[in-house]
C-alpha cells in the first residue's frame, strides 16, 4: 500500500472518524492484521476557525499548504483534507505540493452521478453552503443542482456545527432541527441530502431521515481507500 497523508483537526471529532474508517476499510479488504499506512497532521482548529471568521482565507491557505508540504516530505504520496469547508483553500494546497489532493467534492459528485441524482440538498457550515467553491464544483463537474436551506436555517445549522458537533456534543434537539430542514428541502425537490460537513454524520443516520443521506466523510474515506489499495 502507498502512504496516505491526512490534513486533520478541523475538527478532530471527524478526523478520528477518518482514521477509524480508513483502518476498518483496509482490514475488511485485506484481512488479518493489516491497517492503513497513514501520516496525520492535526491542526489547532481554534486558529483555523478564527481565520474563517475573519475571512482570512489567504493565511488559512498558507497554514494548510505548509502542513501539506510537511506531509509530502514525510513520505505521503497523496492527501486527504478532512474538512469540507477548508476545501475553499484547496487551490493553495495543490499549488504547494507535487502529490495529488483527493478532493472531497469529487468524492461526493461521483457518488451522486452513480446514483443518477441531479438535485441534492446541502447541509454544512455557512461557508460551504453560501460560497460557491463547493456548489460550483458539483455543478460544473457533475451537473448537480444544489438546494440550500433558508437563511435562518443555515445560521442555526452553522451554529450547531461549531458550538456543538465540533465540541463532541450531539443533542436530540439539533438532530430534530436538522431533520426538519431536510423535510423542507425534500419538499423543494431534493432527491438526496449531502452531509457537507464531516461532523454531521456523527449526528444523523439514515434511519429517520426524510431523504437518503450522503455522508461526505464516508465518501471521502472510500476515495482514499481506493487510492491506498490501487495496484
Amino acid at each position: 500500500m502507498r502512504q496516505l497523508g491526512i490534513l486533520g483537526g478541523m475538527s478532530w471529532e471527524s478526523t478520528a472518524s477518518y482514521y477509524r474508517l480508513l483502518n476498518q476499510g483496509v482490514r475488511e479488504r485485506l484481512g488479518g492484521l493489516h491497517s492503513a499506512p497513514l501520516l496525520l497532521h492535526s491542526l489547532d482548529f481554534a486558529e483555523i476557525a478564527a481565520l474563517q471568521q475573519r475571512a482570512d482565507w489567504s493565511t488559512a491557505g498558507q497554514l494548510l499548504a505548509t502542513a501539506a508540504q510537511g506531509l509530502e516530505r514525510a513520505g505521503a504520496r497523496a492527501l486527504l483534507l478532512a474538512s469540507n469547508t477548508m476545501h475553499k483553500v484547496a487551490p493553495a494546497i495543490e499549488a504547494a505540493i507535487d502529490i495529488p489532493l483527493l478532493h472531497i467534492g469529487d468524492a461526493v459528485g461521483q457518488a451522486l452521478q452513480r446514483q443518477g441524482v441531479t438535485r441534492a440538498a446541502l447541509l454544512g457550515t455557512r461557508f460551504t453552503m453560501q460560497e460557491d467553491f463547493y456548489r460550483q464544483r458539483l455543478a460544473e463537474r457533475f451537473g448537480i443542482q444544489v438546494i440550500l436551506p433558508a437563511a435562518a436555517q443555515m445560521a442555526e445549522i452553522d451554529r450547531v456545527i461549531f458550538a456543538e458537533l465540533c465540541q463532541g456534543q450531539f443533542h436530540a434537539s439539533a438532530r430534530d432541527f436538522y431533520l426538519s430542514c431536510l423535510q423542507e428541502l425534500r419538499g423543494q425537490g431534493a432527491e438526496v441530502a449531502i452531509l457537507g460537513c464531516t461532523e454531521i454524520g456523527l449526528l444523523l443516520d439514515g434511519d429517520s431521515a426524510p431523504l437518503p443521506l450522503l455522508d461526505s466523510c464516508e465518501l471521502h474515506v472510500a476515495m482514499g481507500l481506493e487510492w491506498l489499495l490501487a495496484e
